[in-house]
């Protein structure tokens, strides 16, 4: 008698590495969302604030809080010409010039995957390369094609608040 026939295993291990294959692509292309979801999917990258304590606001996933519509945020946390992401009240906050703060949703308009970092006045989304002018929140260069949502910034001595 010979060996049992193979093939069958052959190609229930092909179609499940396949079928692997293909979930890993669908749950990556899925992180970038439908545009409509406020940009609860995805993946944050980590800002650099949670240690200075709850009001300064902290970095994605479980690091501190602050930095939403009550909370106040030190003027000396956000870096002129830079800004910081507020991944759970969905804001960033810029200072394109010493003094001037704005605020815009973190929220890329492109596929609403979440805005990553701000360097040079300038808001990038490495889901797709999408970056926005940290002055007012418009497209650089896309593929988004709306601006950022902007919000209200006030400014009380050496601290402000987004709403």
């Amino acid at each position: 008698m010979g060996l049992p026939n193979d093939d069958n295993a052959t190609t229930t291990r092909r179609a499940l590495l396949a079928g692997a294959g293909a979930a890993g692509v669908a749950v990556s292309l899925a992180a970038c969302g439908s545009g409509d979801n406020g940009g609860s999917t995805g993946t944050t990258t980590p800002t650099t604030g949670g240690a200075t304590g709850g009001a300064t606001g902290g970095a994605g996933g479980g690091g501190g809080g602050g930095g939403g519509a009550s909370d106040p945020i030190k003027t000396a946390d956000i870096p002129v010409n830079g800004g910081k992401i507020f991944p759970n009240t969905d804001t960033v906050v810029t200072q394109p010039a010493a003094g001037q703060f704005k605020a815009f949703s973190a929220t890329c308009t492109h596929l609403g995957c979440p805005v990553a970092s701000v360097k040079n006045n300038v808001i990038h989304c490495d889901c797709h390369g999408s970056n926005y002018s940290a002055t007012d929140g418009s497209v650089k260069n896309g593929p988004a094609t709306k601006p950022l949502t902007p919000k209200t910034v006030t400014v009380s001595g050496d601290s402000l608040t987004v709403s």
